[in-house]
């Protein structure tokens, strides 16, 4: 299929020959540099242009926060496409993976361990059409994987193999720098295409974004800054942080037992 225009100026004319289905993305920054509102970006364009889009937010506590976060950027509300939805929840206290009820569209998956990786990702695209552009996997925060003192070397690999091999789909990624920065290199490098985010909290929070590469296609390498409000910038950092602060140490606990 043909590349798909953003659906945010800003985006379009950082990528002005659109965003290529079955390619995979990493947008790479610091913590609490707007990755996951880039990444929503990604995932208006894709409902609008008649695609599904599975949300994989690692750092958030409910998918509340994803629901906002979409409506924070305007365009469409995820209510308008429920159909076309469904969540990959992180969830460490269980072995492998927990399916709600097909209405609810919700799995719960023990994302740290290889072998459940798969499984998870298949089941939470079964619960969506494949259609127009077909199945994009929306994950924030992946870097939180890597914090299993037991599993982080086989779900980093295992990352990597999704993002180089897997076309069947398309696959956005975003990554913190702020930790595990050699891993968080590892998973830019196996990604067909490059983003790099930034902020700057003073006088206000502004978020600033450039391309760093695409795959067989034209950008701009221009720094532009993203108009997105900085109270929902300053609310996503503090939702982010606080899971943060919550998660990494369960990660680090139920991991290693």
């Amino acid at each position: 299929m043909e590349a798909i225009h953003a659906a945010f100026e800003w985006l379009d004319t950082l990528m002005p020959e659109g965003i290529h289905p079955h390619t995979s993305t990493v947008i790479s920054g610091p913590g609490g540099s707007g990755k996951p509102l880039i990444g929503n970006a990604f995932a208006i364009t894709w409902l609008q242009a008649g695609g599904s889009v599975v949300f994989m937010p690692l750092q958030y506590p409910s998918t509340d926060f994803v629901f906002r976060g979409i409506s924070t950027l305007g365009k469409i509300t995820l209510d308008q496409y429920l159909d076309h939805v469904s969540f990959l929840i992180l969830d460490p206290t269980i072995e492998a993976l927990e399916a709600a009820e097909e209405k609810d569209r919700k799995i719960k998956a023990n994302l740290i361990k290889p072998e459940v990786w798969d499984t998870a990702l298949e089941r939470a695209c079964s619960r969506v059409p494949d259609e127009g552009p077909g199945i994009l996997v929306l994950g924030s925060a992946l870097n939180l994987l890597l914090f299993s003192p037991k599993y982080a070397p086989a779900i980093l690999e295992k990352m990597q193999e999704t993002l180089r091999q897997d076309k069947r789909r398309t696959y956005v990624f975003s990554i913190s720098t702020s930790a595990k920065k050699d891993q968080a290199a590892q998973l830019e490098e196996a990604a067909d295409n490059l983003l790099l985010s930034r902020s700057v909290h003073k006088p206000e929070f502004q978020l600033f974004l450039r391309v760093v590469r695409l795959k067989e296609a034209r950008f701009s390498p221009e720094e532009i800054q993203v108009p997105i409000p900085a109270e929902a910038l300053e609310e996503l950092r503090a939702v982010a942080e606080h899971s943060r602060s919550r998660m990494i140490p369960l990660l680090r606990r139920t991991a290693s037992s």
